[in-house]
């Protein structure tokens, strides 16, 4: 289970590194005014959407197994799934974005998006908290 568990923390870490880059891309790409960069920035948010997907799917498959492998309980281990979820619910709203900008829909500001990468910050000092102190 240690093997499990040490791709679980891969994944995740790799999984949380897309999402902290992937807002910063809509930042820049908000404030884009050049042609050749708002084509440049389109191809990165698109690649790196598409690279950091499976990388999730496999973190959530590592969780998984570990729920299931150690049959771990507890309230904090129901308040981070909610907070996983909330995570999942990102990812994909980020690619809801994704399409928006490559279709040059996007009706937001960078101050938005600036905000919006927060988001993921928040959910991880929230989940390493829950399982490393188990408060409940």
């Amino acid at each position: 289970m240690l093997w499990v568990k040490a791709f679980h923390i891969i994944f995740v870490v790799s999984w949380f590194a897309g999402l902290f880059y992937l807002p910063r891309i809509f930042v820049n790409h908000a404030m884009a005014t050049e042609p050749a960069e708002i084509a440049r920035l389109k191809l990165m948010e698109s690649k790196l959407y598409r690279f950091v997907t499976p990388i999730a799917w496999l973190a959530l498959a590592f969780g998984l197994w570990l729920w299931l492998g150690y049959g771990i309980t507890g309230g904090w281990l129901y308040a981070k799934l909610l907070l996983v979820l909330m995570l999942i619910v990102y990812h994909y709203y980020c690619g809801v974005l994704v399409k928006q900008f490559a279709a040059d829909r996007n009706t937001r500001s960078h101050i938005f998006y600036r905000w919006f990468n927060e988001i993921p910050v928040l959910v991880l000092v929230a989940v390493v908290i829950l399982v490393t102190v188990k408060p409940f």
